[in-house]
């Protein structure tokens, strides 16, 4: 049999002859893929090892010069090698690293050194890490950064993170990143940047501090003395630091939020109760633009209405929402009719981080997750446990530390035909 050129090579000459933008990226993406292998059964091409094959396209690299080509080419490298660490790196890397680094191109560059540190490259570890800390870099670039470190689990990064905290257009990110370490130095950090902090950025440290015992403790200590007002502790963070299951912080928990295991007669009687307080708003029992603002605050971080909020849960706007009862039974009883696709599951990492939402996909090498607040891609080897929950991911609770007033206004927003101001 004739051997000819390695198929990465053809499939090269074939995707830069063709200039099919959508298409060349695909095919890039799937021969990556191939490339890497999904274990001792997974095919391999002309009798090359993966690493050998991944080393054919590498030298592809090396040779083209068409910017638009080497950018797909590292796309679909980048796309095959999601949530992957320590890949052997390629023959002719640390030549080919050096000269895209040199690029004009700024995606280029930054994919390019993003994989180097999958390849365990120490020259794309300096480079980001020095990006990321330049306050003179675009907002971008070093976003980019930040996001590759975080796929490699850097070391270093809590460090660098900490003082990203008092900058408003990183804070997020960084708020967000802080969570996938067990640093001792960041619960106090978050709290102390807190009294800063919008609503969203908010929202994203309660979910950091919610996500292991050592930074749920701190937090705790804080809803306890006021530092953090117990108004901002919503239900699903409630969810999540009961499933930490520690029997002081639960403990703590109760006596800061008053849950109780209620019965259906308990449900019944709940609901009849929110019932009677809409009644009491007469006529015209709520406002409109009201309303809106508290489904910001408590509902669209998971679900849509009038095309606007998060796709964690269903969307709303074609539903019963006319129907009191049906709003009523939806909110205070989540888990009475639960579709599978929106049962949660807790996850727990191998460096005892907990993470409550719904798996959306799980194979060999990765898992995804879906929280109340961001998508999450975990190496499958950093997962310990998935437990599958009876419970809906909306929950229980939600109307909790809300006033009588902000209750109508949510209910007669939730009832109106057509967005508001």
């Amino acid at each position: 049999m004739n051997s000819g050129p390695s198929l990465p090579c053809r499939a090269s000459r074939v995707v830069g002859a063709r200039r099919r933008d959508a298409l060349r990226l695909a095919v890039l993406a799937f021969l990556s893929a191939l490339l890497l292998g999904a274990g001792p059964s997974a095919p391999r091409l002309r009798g090359e090892t993966a690493e050998e094959s991944m080393s054919a396209l590498v030298r592809f690299l090396k040779t083209t010069t068409d910017e638009s080509v080497r950018r797909d080419v590292l796309r679909g490298m980048k796309a095959a090698m999601n949530a992957r660490r320590n890949v052997p790196m390629p023959q002719d890397w640390l030549d080919v690293e050096q000269e895209l680094a040199r690029s004009s191109d700024q995606e280029t560059r930054l994919v390019s050194q993003g994989l180097g540190l999958v390849f365990g490259s120490r020259f794309a570890l300096d480079s980001l890490r020095r990006t990321l800390a330049d306050a003179a870099s675009n907002i971008a670039a070093r976003k980019a950064a930040l996001d590759a470190l975080l796929s490699v689990r850097d070391a270093g990064l809590p460090d660098a993170l900490r003082p990203l905290l008092g900058e408003p257009r990183l804070r997020g990110d960084a708020i967000r990143g802080l969570a996938a370490f067990n640093d001792e130095a960041t619960p106090q950090a978050l709290l102390r940047a807190y009294p800063e902090l919008d609503a969203v950025e908010r929202r994203d440290a309660l979910n950091t501090l919610a996500s292991r015992l050592t930074y749920a403790r701190p937090l705790m200590a804080a809803l306890k003395s006021s530092a953090v007002p117990k108004t901002h502790l919503t239900a699903d963070l409630v969810r999540q630091l009961r499933n930490l299951k520690d029997v002081a912080l639960t403990a703590d928990l109760e006596q800061v939020w008053g849950i109780s295991r209620e019965t259906s007669a308990d449900k019944a009687k709940e609901i009849e109760r929110y019932r009677r307080v809409y009644a009491a708003g007469g006529s015209t029992p709520g406002d409109g633009s009201r309303g809106r603002k508290v489904f910001a605050k408590v509902c669209q971080q998971c679900h849509t209405l009038f095309d606007t909020g998060g796709k964690v849960g269903p969307d709303l706007t074609g539903s019963n929402r006319a129907n009191l009862d049906y709003i009523l039974s939806n909110i205070i009883d989540p888990n009475a009719v639960i579709p599978n696709d929106y049962r949660s599951s807790t996850v727990e990492t191998k460096d005892d981080r907990i993470l409550t939402g719904i798996v959306k996909q799980q194979d060999e090498k990765i898992v995804t997750i879906q929280t109340a607040n961001e998508t999450i891609v975990l190496p499958r080897g950093d997962v310990t446990t998935i437990r599958l929950s009876e419970l809906s991911m909306m929950p229980e609770g939600l109307l909790n530390g809300l006033a009588d007033q902000e209750i109508r206004d949510l209910i007669y927003y939730l009832g109106r035909p057509g967005q508001v101001p």
